[in-house]
């Protein structure tokens, strides 16, 4: 088993338009959540890094989720100065020798490569031109992204099982879309909490169900109270 606390394995996905909104949903979390995602909506705000720093000086990990794809040598230098604000993951998305850049330049950064996201399905992998099924396409990526040097993937609890088949289990596993019950929102590929790390989950990130609950402190401690059972178990 991987030496991860097990209040660091629920990362919370900020998905708020504002740094002013973020900031109070951090403080109302306060000792529940100790992992944040960052991702695409912040960045337009023009302090994602701003944030970042201010969630460091909280002691808090930070997901740096901007699923950096371009030119491999533009992806390394990224990737290099994104290593120096302390962030502990960092996605990318692309091909073979984009990940091998990252990986070349990552010092302490992790990187997690992208599989399939949770809002596709066979029919969307069919309009992309994928000539595969979801299943084959993320463990052919996940051996990719073992291979190239990255340390871990982004992927469906449904797929994670099959990638501990045919990956190394170093690989670092992290589960997004996990609901605690069933939903019908555009997340289409998704597990509960005890299933994605039953599964072989590392960590799973959790957004609307705490960001929408009446009590979102309790909604995170629910979650964690949940985690910390299903290892008790294993």
């Amino acid at each position: 088993m991987k030496d991860i606390r097990i209040q660091d394995r629920l990362i919370f996905a900020l998905d708020v338009p504002e740094v002013l909104e973020a900031k109070k949903i951090v403080t109302e979390l306060d000792d529940s959540v100790n992992f944040y995602k960052i991702g695409m909506e912040l960045l337009m705000t023009g302090q994602y890094f701003e944030l970042l720093d201010w969630l460091i000086a909280k002691d808090k990990k930070v997901f740096v989720d901007l699923k950096f794809f371009d030119v491999p040598e533009t992806v390394g230098r990224t990737i290099a100065r994104l290593s120096d604000y302390g962030a502990t993951f960092a996605t990318i998305h692309g091909n073979q020798a984009l990940m091998e850049k990252a990986a070349e330049n990552k010092k302490n950064l992790k990187i997690l490569a992208v599989t399939a996201l949770t809002s596709l399905d066979r029919g969307d992998l069919d309009d992309l031109g994928f000539d595969c099924n979801v299943k084959d396409l993320v463990i052919s990526r996940a051996k990719r992204a073992f291979e190239a040097g990255c340390d871990g993937i982004v992927s469906s609890g449904l797929e994670v099982p099959y990638i501990r088949e045919y990956v190394n289990n170093k690989l670092i596993a992290v589960t997004p879309g996990i609901r605690p019950v069933a939903n019908d929102d555009d997340q289409k590929r998704v597990v509960d909490v005890a299933t994605a790390f039953k599964s072989g989950s590392d960590y799973i990130v959790v957004g609307r169900p705490i960001k929408n609950a009446e009590n979102r402190y309790e909604a995170a401690t629910n979650i964690q109270k949940i985690i910390r059972s299903t290892f008790e178990t294993v």
